[in-house]
């Protein structure tokens, strides 16, 4: 049973942090790049960052270059974004994706809340 599991969602202030997990279960690991994404109310699931499988490279949107970092340990099939100097503008429910390098088949998390308030 493939499982995609995120945790580590919550409220913080504006310049706090918080570090995203997403466990992985059911498939290869190493077979898939990971990827965060976030939604809020109304508008269309964002692409964040993504991460390759053995190169470890990375990408980022924009607005977060500089403040996010994403990583993965394949050794217990794990992702994790670190969201440091949080501003309300990142509020959004963040789900973890994973996508086969070689079929393009994609599965998705149930998603975690992340609200950055004052």
């Amino acid at each position: 049973q493939v499982q995609l599991v995120e945790s580590g969602g919550g409220l913080v202030q504006p310049g706090g942090s918080l570090r995203l997990s997403c466990v992985a279960s059911g498939f290869t690991f190493t077979h898939y790049v990971m990827y965060w994404y976030r939604q809020v109310p109304g508008a269309e699931r964002e692409w964040v960052a993504s991460i390759e499988p053995f190169t470890g490279a990375t990408n980022y949107i924009g607005p977060v270059q500089g403040r996010f970092i994403i990583s993965r340990d394949n050794a217990v099939n794990t992702a994790y974004l670190q969201m440091n100097n949080l501003k309300p503008e990142d509020t959004a429910v963040y789900y973890c994706s994973a996508r086969n390098r070689y079929t393009n088949g994609r599965y998705w998390g149930q998603g975690t809340q992340v609200a950055v308030s004052a």
